[in-house]
């Protein structure tokens, strides 16, 4: 049995001392405690690692951790939607987000031609630059690669970018799929759709890409899922290791609850009725925004990797 402990500031406290200093504060505090020591378990003991997060997170300025845990091998698999592939290639041509309000006038951003994501602003001017892009490369691309998957398109995609704080950039470099079930929905997806009416034999596949998702794991492979929010991308990752045996290890971050039976809200313990999760796996669910838990996970993880010789930072 062990004991709550009071937290308190420590000259020179690193991001580890941190939340070993959490894990003894009680409620989410120590579950995300528990989702830190978790990932550490997943790079060491060998697991296959697939990260999944919702639109928003790409919005945010998380894209750039994802870019760098894809850089220093920490996971092998991304699955994500279109919204945050769209804003992963914004950034990297250039653009800037606004940092605004939650309660801003959003009749107004309208006429200024501004889009409200929460308290971020992107400008109708990123998605047009964003358009120009896509379409020239489409058209670059479409003399030697009419049909390719989804992931194949998104690899052609980073490649064409310049940005080390890129998820696309670094998964294209190291051969990391990037997988999106759902690409047509955003301005993605109209792009695509743009690109099939100037050529009728175009297209990318999806229910190609399902099946690379689904062979890319094997019931040897010790497995893990870190999903950050829900929705389709959650499930994809569940999906497959469903199709493999079951995840052994599993961190959740979201603020949605399970009383609703949404995908947001199911909790690793309801995956284990599916078998998504296996019942001896090292599993956890934090309640919280993950754009304040999760870079205190990875951060400890990556600073725990490194003391243990087990990653090695330049």
């Amino acid at each position: 049995m062990e004991y709550v402990k009071d937290v308190v500031w420590r000259r020179k406290m690193s991001v580890r001392d941190l939340v070993e200093a959490l894990g003894s504060v009680g409620f989410q505090a120590t579950e995300l405690h528990k989702a830190a020591k978790i990932m550490v378990k997943m790079k060491s003991e060998g697991a296959k690692v697939i990260l999944t997060f919702t639109s928003n997170m790409g919005t945010s300025g998380l894209r750039g951790l994802f870019a760098q845990l894809v850089k220093l091998g920490l996971v092998d698999v991304l699955i994500t939607t279109a919204g945050a592939l769209e804003e992963d290639v914004m950034k990297a041509l250039g653009e800037r987000f606004y940092i605004h309000r939650f309660s801003a006038d959003d009749i107004e951003l309208h006429e200024l031609g501004m889009n409200r994501v929460g308290n971020v602003l992107i400008s109708n001017d990123s998605y047009a630059r964003f358009e120009a892009f896509i379409t020239r490369l489409i058209e670059e691309i479409y003399p030697s690669k009419r049909s390719l998957t989804v992931s194949e398109f998104l690899r052609e995609v980073g490649l064409r970018l310049n940005d080390e704080n890129s998820f696309l950039y670094q998964a294209a470099r190291r051969e990391v799929p990037v997988f999106c079930p759902a690409i047509t929905d955003g301005a993605l997806g109209f792009h695509l759709f743009m690109a099939r009416e100037r050529h009728p034999d175009f297209g990318v596949d999806v229910v190609g890409d399902f099946g690379r998702m689904i062979l890319t794991l094997s019931q040897e492979d010790r497995k893990g899922v870190i999903a950050l929010g829900g929705g389709v991308s959650k499930h994809h990752a569940i999906l497959m290791t469903l199709l493999s045996g079951g995840a052994d290890y599993a961190i959740y971050i979201t603020t949605s609850t399970q009383f609703s039976g949404s995908m947001s809200g199911a909790t690793t313990s309801e995956a284990k009725s599916w078998g998504k999760i296996k019942d001896d796996s090292d599993s956890v669910t934090v309640i919280g925004d993950a754009t304040i838990l999760f870079p205190l996970v990875a951060f400890y993880a990556i600073e725990e990797l490194v003391e243990r010789g087990l990653l090695k930072v330049s």
